[in-house]
């Protein structure tokens, strides 16, 4: 989502701290201060005007005065814990293999809290996007972008950045 706002010509919010790897060959157009939100929800001040990535985690963490207009990244959750467990496991970083079902509930319980937290929330506004929409049919979800956003987004190069090829962790509905 990040390469499609950036190459639509959405000023993006990136440090370039974490490179491309072989679990994001395109790189993760992330910036390491949200991280830092929950201690210093202010740093948010940096990205006025810009899309920065934020997990769900730490958009409890924004604070009020500010206008967010928040895309959300929706996917099945034993695809998004498929993909992590094979990052961890490329990493060599721990067991893998124990937990999924607490990861999946503690994932649904947080899911649903962030979502009602959006909802009643001043100065949000979302834009919920299934993973697999975007794949399917890039044109109408960026033009679905550009209209939520209200910017005058270059269409064909954000579809350019859709890469189905980096779907690899599938759940059987998605084959």
């Amino acid at each position: 989502m990040m390469q499609m706002l950036a190459a639509g010509g959405m000023p993006i919010l990136t440090d370039g701290e974490r490179k491309a790897d072989t679990d994001n060959p395109k790189g993760y157009c992330e910036w390491e201060r949200a991280k830092q939100l929950p201690q210093h929800p202010d740093y948010i001040a940096e990205a006025e005007g810009m899309a920065v990535k934020v997990i769900s985690q730490l958009l409890l963490s924004l604070p009020n005065g500010h206008e967010y207009r928040v895309l959300f990244m929706e996917r099945p959750l034993p695809e998004v814990l498929a993909s992590q467990t094979e990052m961890i496991r490329r990493r060599g970083q721990g067991d893998t293999a124990a937990g999924n079902a607490a990861l999946t509930s503690a994932f649904q319980a947080h899911l649903r809290h962030v979502r009602t937290w959006l909802k009643d929330r001043p100065g949000f506004q979302v834009l919920y996007l299934n993973y697999q929409q975007v794949l399917k049919d890039p044109v109408t979800i960026s033009q679905q972008i550009r209209e939520f956003l209200g910017q005058d987004l270059n269409i064909e190069a954000m579809v350019q950045q859709v890469d189905p090829a980096l779907y690899r962790q599938r759940s059987v509905a998605a084959k």
